[in-house]
């Protein structure tokens, strides 16, 4: 039993209490974020932000560049995601959820392959070409740009590049050290999968009903 624990949850000694405790708040939230985002509730941005900023802090203080991006760039999002989110359409409605344009299609690719070179930037910038994690974070990253760049936007697709790079990050983050963190990404791929079927037939509910 003690060696399942270690196995898992060993690499913790070395880290600072503060530091453990703060990386289960921020997984807690973004537990909640992501399942607030499955129920198309406002509240994905709130609680997503809370989570985002503990991480950016922690990612930073363990020299983790990409993922201190993501983070960064999905507090951003938040804001824009949160002001779309509320902005009404009409009289009667706030922005509802849709499918991709072949504009946002276009925009999507060009977010991919701009966060590609940029994260590939700052990775020499900084010389973190140490491992073969450097280059799955740089793949990582442009898969979860366009994904939050899509969810602030309310379009079901998010979720197709949410799963994937949850299915990826997995394994990651849990060769990286951080079991809590890759526990979150497992809850995460799930989540992400009812919620692109949630979004779905709520999206078929109002095509019938238009």
């Amino acid at each position: 039993m003690n060696g399942i624990i270690d196995f898992f949850f060993g690499q913790y000694a070395d880290y600072e209490t503060l530091d453990t405790v703060l990386e289960i708040i921020a997984v807690v939230f973004g537990f909640l974020s992501v399942w607030f985002s499955k129920q198309n509730k406002i509240w994905v941005f709130p609680t997503g932000m809370i989570s985002t900023l503990i991480f950016v802090y922690l990612l930073l203080k363990w020299e983790l560049l990409g993922d201190m991006m993501i983070n960064a760039y999905y507090f951003i999002m938040s804001i824009y995601g949160w002001y779309i989110w509320t902005r009404k359409v009409d009289e009667s409605q706030v922005t509802p959820i849709s499918r991709t344009t072949s504009k946002e299609k276009q925009i999507s690719l060009v977010i991919f392959l701009a966060t590609l070179g940029f994260v590939y930037a700052v990775y020499q910038t900084f010389d973190k070409w140490t491992s073969w994690t450097a280059y799955v974070d740089t793949i990582t990253t442009a898969i979860f740009f366009v994904g939050m760049w899509l969810m602030a936007r309310r379009k079901i697709e998010n979720w197709i590049f949410w799963i994937i790079g949850d299915i990826i990050s997995v394994p990651l983050y849990f060769y990286k050290g951080f079991t809590f963190t890759s526990f979150q990404y497992l809850g995460f791929t799930f989540i992400a999968i009812f919620g692109y079927l949630a979004w779905k037939k709520n999206l078929n509910s109002n095509h019938q009903t238009a």
